[in-house]
C-alpha cells in the first residue's frame, strides 16, 4: 500500500520538475531550432533553487519530529519563533539589510547576497505558533476573552506587518491562522462576531495604497484599461485562451516575448497553458489535487494534537495559496502578487513549502499503525474539529495535549 507521505515527496518532486521547466521556458527567448535544450535547464539557476529544494524535502522526511513533539523541552521553544518573526519582518524596513523590488520592501540581504523572505518564514511559522497555543489552552479557545483573543492579538500583529508590504501573503497568514485555531477549538461564531473588525482594516490597507484600489476597480472591468491595469489580467487570459488543447510547444509561448509581466513569478500558470495547453493545466492540477489529498490524509490520521494542527496549517497554506494565484491568473479575483506553490520562481518559498510538506512526510512515516475505528474515536473534554481535548492553561502544561486513543 502507498503511505501518503510517499505521495507527498512524488507530488512536490513533480511540481518541482514542472516549476523549473516552465520557469526556464519563460524567461528563454528561444526560436525553431534552439528550443529550450536539457542543458540550458540542467544549469539554471531555477535548477539549482529546485535541487536545494529538494534537498529540503527530504532531509525534513527524515527529522524526528514526532519525538521532538514529544519533548516538552523542545515544545516549550515554539514560542520562541513569534519574537525571531516579528524582528525579521521589521528588519525589512531598515536601510542597510532591507532590499526592494518595485518599490516594495520584503526581502532581507544576508551575507554573501543572499536574499530572504520574513514573510514567507511567517507564513509558515504562524501555524505552528497557533497550533501549539491551541495545544496548550486545550478547550479554553471556546472561550472569547480568555482563550481566542490572545492568539487573535498575535495573528493579527504578525499579519498586520506584512499587509503593508504584500496583502496577499497576509491575507494567507490571517486564512490559515484563522483555519488552525478553529480547528483547535474555536468557536466559529466568534469569528463572524468579530469579522467587521479585519474586513474594515484590510478595507483601509487596500485604500491607503492607490494602486491597490486601481486593481479593484480593473478587476470590475479589466478591458477599459486595456493599455493600462488591465494589461496584464488580459494578456495574461490571452495566454490561457492561445494554448487550446495541447498548447503551442514547450519554449514556443508568445506571452512571455514582452507582453506578460511577471511570467516566470506570479503569472507561470498562464504561460503553462499557453504552451502545454489544457493537457499541460490539467496535469498541474492533478498534481496539486493529489497533493493536497496525501496531505490531510496526513492530518486525519494523526493522534497527537500538535502535530495535527501543524500539518493542517502546512496543507492549508499550500492551498488557500494555489487557489489565490490560480484565481489572479484566470481573472477571477483582483491581481495580486501572490505565487504559486512549487511552481513559481522563487527561492525561500521553494524551499521552505519543500520543507514544510517533507515534515507531513516524516509524520506519516513514523506514525504507528492504528486502526480506523480507533483513528475515528473521539475523547473526553472540549470538543474541535478533531475530537477532544482537556482544558490545560499553559503555566500548568508540562507537554503538548494529546488525543487519547
Amino acid at each position: 500500500m502507498v503511505r501518503a507521505g510517499d505521495v507527498i515527496i512524488l507530488a512536490v518532486l513533480a511540481l518541482l520538475c514542472v516549476g523549473v521547466i516552465m520557469v526556464n521556458s519563460a524567461e528563454m527567448t528561444v526560436d525553431a531550432q534552439t528550443g529550450v535544450t536539457f542543458k540550458s535547464i540542467l544549469f539554471s539557476k531555477a535548477s539549482a533553487l529546485a535541487l536545494a529544494a529538494m534537498v529540503a524535502l527530504l532531509c525534513a522526511r527524515m527529522l524526528p519530529v514526532r519525538c521532538w513533539a514529544s519533548n516538552p523541552g523542545l515544545t516549550r521553544c515554539i514560542p520562541l519563533l513569534l519574537p525571531i518573526m516579528l524582528a525579521a519582518l521589521v528588519l525589512v524596513y531598515l536601510p542597510g539589510v532591507s532590499g526592494k523590488a518595485k518599490g516594495a520592501a520584503r526581502w532581507l540581504v544576508l551575507p554573501g547576497g543572499i536574499t530572504m523572505q520574513p514573510s514567507e518564514v511567517a507564513k509558515w511559522g504562524m501555524p505552528v505558533v497557533l497550533a501549539w497555543y491551541a495545544t496548550m489552552r486545550g478547550g479554553a479557545l471556546n472561550r472569547f476573552w480568555g482563550g481566542l483573543v490572545p492568539a487573535l492579538v498575535v495573528l493579527g500583529m504578525v499579519a498586520a506587518i506584512v499587509v503593508l508590504e504584500d496583502l496577499g501573503t497576509g491575507v494567507v497568514i490571517l486564512s490559515v491562522g484563522g483555519l488552525v485555531l478553529i480547528a483547535g477549538g474555536a468557536r466559529i461564531w466568534h469569528f463572524v462576531m468579530i469579522a467587521p473588525a479585519p474586513l474594515a482594516l484590510l478595507g483601509l490597507a487596500i485604500i491607503a495604497e492607490p494602486y491597490r484600489v486601481q486593481r479593484l476597480i480593473t478587476f470590475a472591468n479589466p478591458y477599459a484599461e486595456a493599455r493600462g491595469s488591465g494589461y496584464q489580467i488580459i494578456q495574461s487570459l490571452a495566454a490561457i485562451a492561445g494554448g487550446g488543447g495541447t498548447g503551442r510547444g514547450l519554449g514556443f509561448g508568445l506571452q512571455k516575448f514582452g507582453y506578460l509581466p511577471e511570467d516566470r513569478t506570479d503569472f507561470l500558470f498562464a504561460i503553462i497553458c499557453e504552451e502545454l495547453g489544457v493537457m499541460g493545466a490539467a496535469l498541474v492540477l492533478a498534481l496539486y489535487a493529489l497533493l493536497l489529498f496525501a496531505g490531510w490524509s496526513v492530518v486525519k490520521n494523526e493522534r497527537r494534537m500538535l502535530l495535527k494542527l501543524s500539518a493542517l496549517g502546512v496543507i492549508a497554506t499550500v492551498g488557500i495559496q494555489a487557489i489565490m494565484n490560480l484565481a489572479v491568473v484566470t481573472g477571477l479575483a483582483p491581481t495580486k502578487g501572490i505565487a504559486l506553490p512549487l511552481l513559481s520562481a522563487g527561492g525561500t518559498g521553494w524551499i521552505l513549502t519543500a520543507a514544510s510538506l517533507g515534515v507531513l512526510a516524516s509524520l506519516d512515516r513514523s506514525r504507528p499503525p492504528i486502526s480506523t475505528d480507533e483513528a475515528r474515536k473521539p475523547v473526553e473534554g472540549q470538543p474541535t474539529l478533531f475530537g477532544s481535548i482537556e482544558a490545560k492553561p499553559i503555566a500548568s502544561a508540562a507537554a503538548p495535549a494529546t488525543i487519547a486513543p
